[in-house]
């Protein structure tokens, strides 16, 4: 059985949680300052940790694949548990993948990601468009059929991004607006709110593209890469009621004491109240 549409399902933690995403990112040198070690013992401890902080008081969590996937089929392991202990504690998880291919591969990590039936099944999963949106399909209409949301890259924070991001299509738009004018398409008529979503970085200023795709904006870059909640409105404009700003170093570099986590998310999310009028 499906569940309820993950844009109807985000709204609601929004609404109610605020509209507060924090990432789950076992960097190396995050472990170390935790006085954990670096290696599968260190990642377990540091991922319950933040769940059980968390998981029952933020909208949204965001458990960075890769950081899991650097300890092989062990790390793995922890990420399973990480995204069932989350979505039990009542986060939704956004699984930050960041996968793109094509075909019956796209079909693979639809499959990995947005099957209830997988161990790694997420609320939703970030996407890569840049072998064209159409190559999304199979995880498109894997997360309509499972109630899941998918989170497309857009117009990223990092610098590089802008020499694809900022090109020009053949028709003259530039490449994130047509990537964000496919996600308005498949968003149309959602109440009340897509579950297409597009990843656009907080650090961008004018982003000199239509963000009203009718669906959520994931805005990385609060906290360490310099960007504040404060930035959101000249950044997002009339499209700010559906940001999701998503913080990580800012709030984890707290931990391990879990009343320390949970005071800096909660700083986070009432600045993000006060910015975005919520």
């Amino acid at each position: 059985m499906p569940q309820e549409p993950f844009g109807a399902r985000l709204r609601r933690a929004m609404d109610t949680r605020g509209p507060l995403c924090v990432g789950i990112d076992p960097h190396g040198s995050l472990l170390t300052d935790w006085g954990l070690g670096d290696d599968i013992a260190g990642l377990e401890r540091f991922a319950r940790t933040t769940v059980e902080a968390l998981a029952d008081r933020v909208a949204v969590l965001k458990p960075q694949s890769a950081f899991f996937e650097r300890f092989g089929s062990r790390g793995i392991a922890v990420l399973e548990k990480t995204v069932a202990e989350a979505r039990a504690a009542g986060a939704l998880v956004l699984m930050d993948a960041k996968r793109g291919d094509i075909g019956s591969t796209m079909g693979a990590y639809a499959a990995t990601y947005l099957d209830q039936d997988s161990p790694l099944f997420s609320d939703a999963v970030t996407l890569s468009p840049y072998l064209g949106f159409g190559s999304l399909r199979p995880a498109l209409d894997a997360a309509a059929l499972s109630g899941s949301g998918v989170f497309v890259l857009a117009l990223t924070s990092n610098t590089e991004g802008a020499e694809v991001q900022r090109a020009t299509a053949a028709d003259g738009r530039p490449v994130a607006g047509l990537m964000l004018d496919h996600m308005a398409a498949e968003n149309a008529g959602a109440t009340p709110l897509g579950s297409v979503g597009a990843v656009v970085g907080a650090t961008l200023g004018d982003p000199g593209v239509d963000l009203a795709i009718n669906g959520p904006l994931l805005a990385p870059g609060i906290g360490a890469q310099g960007a504040t909640p404060a930035d959101l409105p000249g950044v997002f404009g009339t499209a700010v009621g559906n940001v999701v700003p998503s913080v990580s170093r800012g709030v984890l570099r707290h931990g391990p004491d879990l009343g320390a986590l949970r005071a800096a998310a909660e700083r986070f999310a009432d600045e993000v109240r006060v910015a975005v009028g919520a």
